[in-house]
């Protein structure tokens, strides 16, 4: 046995031994989610066991240095514990911008000490981060936001404000673009920020969604303080942080859909449920059955992709990040025809938004589908990614 199939075995047993059978089912919603932070809560003692275990024996970022808080894991290690983590279809311990987003950009374009600072932290899930980027008139044009900051000394002065920032209202810290320079082209004169979500000045007010929730938040500068010490990367260099941060967006949301798909609401299962099967075990309805193998197949096509796409982006392949705008484009596309899949199977019984009439996973699974929507807006719409996609990598004319 060599050394990597020796990890494997290790950390098999170790995960059977430590993560309960609660988490090993599908999250019900995001608000049973841990994310960590200041104020982390727990639905359950189990979900606490687990968030502690998984911290104590790999960190939450298992790839990163040891000196910077996480586990130190070889490229290799992290793939084979992702994939025990999904042959058990385990709940993530926790999850975090930080982990996704904030914290590979300070470790690629931070400074020693704001590594020193910011890192351990988040690899702990004792900090909690939210992402500032949009804005109410800068959206798919995220390079023309007004959110400005103006230098006084050794700080910068924040007023404007964010829009769609999730879970802002829970958040511990968050990465912000902020405009410095309004006289320079506007991807020049933007710089990225990162401060506590109490320093004196900020504000949110949820959002809520057409499915009930109101992760969403729309933020507030109103005089914010935060010192230039803050900066992550060069004053008026953001634009180049900012776009490896939307890049490492797109990898999240990837990850997320091609996980999701594989191990929450199978339309295979559910199609057993509700259309039944034929005397040889198929499922009963042909044409919805041919639906649910063109599913399956994709699904499986995504896993092996995403593979190779994660594999690239952690080696800086150059044109891993178009891969990764691929990949969050067919993901999120691909879990919005699965959901309208399951609801076209489960017929009249997925018509239910609330009321006893229906079952808690009739409800959730049309609230999901609500959400998938949502998903192929994130890290830019679907439009777009299009045509960054028609421009950037096939190179066909405005």
């Amino acid at each position: 046995m060599d050394a990597l199939e020796q990890f494997r075995a290790e950390t098999r047993e170790w995960l059977e031994a430590n993560c309960p059978e609660s988490m090993r089912t599908p999250v019900p919603d995001m608000d049973s989610q841990s994310w960590g932070g200041r104020n982390a809560h727990f639905k359950s003692d189990e979900q606490k066991q687990w968030f502690d275990a998984m911290r104590d024996k790999f960190t939450f970022c298992p790839d990163w240095p040891v000196e910077y808080g996480g586990g130190g894991l070889s490229a290799q290690e992290n793939t084979v514990l992702k994939e025990e983590l999904k042959r058990i279809s385990a709940r993530p311990a926790n999850i975090n911008l930080g982990i996704w987003m904030a914290g590979p950009a300070i470790m690629e374009f931070g400074s020693e000490e704001q590594k020193r600072q910011h890192l351990p932290p988040i690899a702990r899930g004792e900090m909690r981060w939210c992402q500032g980027y949009s804005e109410p008139g800068a959206g798919s044009d995220l390079a023309g936001l007004q959110t400005k900051a103006v230098r006084e000394g050794d700080e910068f002065v924040i007023n404007g404000s964010k829009i769609w920032t999730s879970y802002a209202d829970e958040s511990d810290y968050i990465y912000c673009l902020v405009r410095t320079n309004t006289d320079a082209p506007k991807r020049e004169g933007i710089t990225f920020l990162v401060f506590d979500m109490e320093t004196e000045g900020v504000s949110t007010q949820p959002i809520e969604l057409t499915n009930g929730d109101a992760h969403f938040c729309q933020t507030f500068f109103d005089n914010v303080r935060v010192p230039v010490a803050n900066v992550i990367g060069e004053i008026d260099k953001g634009w180049t942080v900012a776009k490896r941060v939307l890049e490492l967006e797109r990898a999240m949301m990837s990850d997320i859909e091609e996980s999701a798909s594989r191990h929450e609401d199978s339309p295979a299962a559910i199609a057993k449920e509700y259309l039944g099967v034929t005397a040889d075990g198929k499922i009963a309805d042909p044409v919805l059955r041919d639906r649910i193998a063109q599913n399956a197949i994709n699904s499986d096509a995504m896993e092996i992709t995403m593979k190779r796409v994660f594999e690239e982006f952690a080696a800086q392949d150059p044109l891993a990040g178009m891969a990764m705008m691929i990949a969050k484009y067919q993901g999120t596309e691909e879990d919005k025809r699965k959901y309208q899949l399951i609801l076209d199977i489960m017929g009249n019984r997925g018509l239910g938004w609330d009321g006893d009439a229906f079952t808690e996973d009739e409800l959730r699974i049309n609230k999901q589908h609500m959400l998938t929507y949502a998903h192929t807006i994130a890290g830019g719409t679907s439009e777009v990614q299009l045509n960054i996609i028609a421009k950037r990598i096939l190179g066909l004319p405005d």
